[in-house]
């Protein structure tokens, strides 16, 4: 029995105003769809920073982003409060999880408001129950919370994982020596790529066999990873079909499209055992071929069996991959400049989409989401 996010109410976070909250309905495919700078990678990063909290180091957070006043929306002269507010459901009961995180002294965040409601379906007509979160201010009560319902929530959030692989510079993660001890989850970075890969292959084979099909359909010489411990460090070190038996290829001789497709494989192939709950990828198609942009569709569509996603993109081939109720337009309101997010109004697009795709229509910009 599944249990997805349903629901998530953000306030005050950024570039998303507390006089104008944005809600945002989840499925098993989300899409956000719009233009530089509206606030898509602000969504997620709440995302992120509900991680940290989930981990007890919502400070860390804070400190790694600058202060509140990088948080807060226009800053603490503006905006006091940010407010978060989410709903996971399966066929039997119903879970809510509100939070707010006040300005205080220091520039820091504390937790002012912590509070989970429940709901079973046998209540029937019964309200849900609520019960306070007791916190020390400075990090989520949810963390040292020993109730079930506490437990299953964080548990919950804690598989709400957000990746990235833009950096795939000769110096950056993607192409790192990583070390042994980070082997059985992909980092949100791809540090770990490498050991990761290795944990599949002597774990779950038919993966790992199947991440490799795929690299070897956007880049048919590829033959196979050499992945092989040295002093428990690993580079991503692969073969090719047509070298000589003993020549192994270093990533440095990857292109970036080439091993950012490779972590994206690897993030959206591995088995269900090792799969986050909710994967949640940052324009997943910078540098990548058109042709590799098709292999991507299918893979979130593959992952999407065992792991809800949320995915921003600005990409035209990819949105066209995926049927039109599973994008949500994300844009900036002129008066306030903060982020808005609506659902498209499939009624009033029936008509256009008998004759268009919908990149067609977003590029007409008939349904939003274009630069101002």
């Amino acid at each position: 029995m599944r249990t997805k996010l349903k629901k998530v109410s953000i306030s005050g976070y950024k570039s998303i105003s507390s006089d104008s909250p944005i809600t945002l309905e989840f499925g098993d495919v989300n899409i956000l769809l719009g233009a530089n700078g509206v606030g898509k990678s602000n969504i997620i990063s709440f995302f992120r920073m509900l991680n940290y909290m989930m981990s007890g180091t919502l400070q860390k957070f804070v400190a790694l982003n600058g202060s509140n006043t990088s948080l807060l929306y226009y800053g603490p002269k503006i905006t006091h409060d940010i407010v978060g507010n989410m709903v996971f459901s399966n066929e039997n009961w119903t879970d809510y999880y509100d939070f707010t995180l006040s300005s205080a002294a220091g520039q820091k965040l504390i937790i002012t408001n912590e509070k989970i409601l429940y709901y079973r379906n046998e209540w029937q007509a019964s309200a849900p129950r609520s019960r306070q979160i007791v916190s020390n201010y400075e990090e989520s009560g949810l963390v040292s919370s020993r109730d079930s319902t506490s437990r299953v929530i964080r548990n919950l959030l804690s598989q709400c994982k957000a990746f990235q692989f833009h950096d795939s510079s000769m110096e950056g993660p993607l192409r790192a020596v990583s070390s042994i001890d980070s082997a059985q989850y992909l980092y949100s970075d791809g540090k770990n790529l490498a050991w990761f890969l290795y944990f599949l292959r002597d774990n779950y084979h038919q993966s790992y066999k199947r991440i490799v099909q795929y690299v070897q359909m956007i880049m048919p010489s590829f033959q196979d990873f050499y992945l092989e411990p040295l002093n428990n460090r690993m580079s991503l070190n692969w073969k090719d079909i047509n070298s000589p038996n003993d020549y192994v290829f270093t990533s440095d001789q990857l292109s970036d499209g080439t091993i950012r497709f490779i972590a994206l494989a690897t993030l959206l192939l591995q088995p269900e055992e090792t799969m986050p709950q909710m994967i949640i990828i940052d324009e997943p198609e910078l540098g990548l071929h058109p042709y590799a942009i098709n292999q991507l569709s299918e893979m979130i569509k593959d992952a999407s069996i065992h792991a809800q996603i949320l995915v921003s993109t600005q990409s035209p081939q990819l949105i066209d991959c995926f049927p039109a109720e599973f994008v949500t337009v994300v844009e900036q309101d002129d008066a306030t400049k903060a982020t808005t997010a609506r659902k498209l109004d499939m009624e009033a697009l029936q008509v256009w989409m008998e004759n268009y795709s919908l990149s067609d229509l977003w590029q007409k910009n008939v349904i939003g989401g274009m630069p101002l």
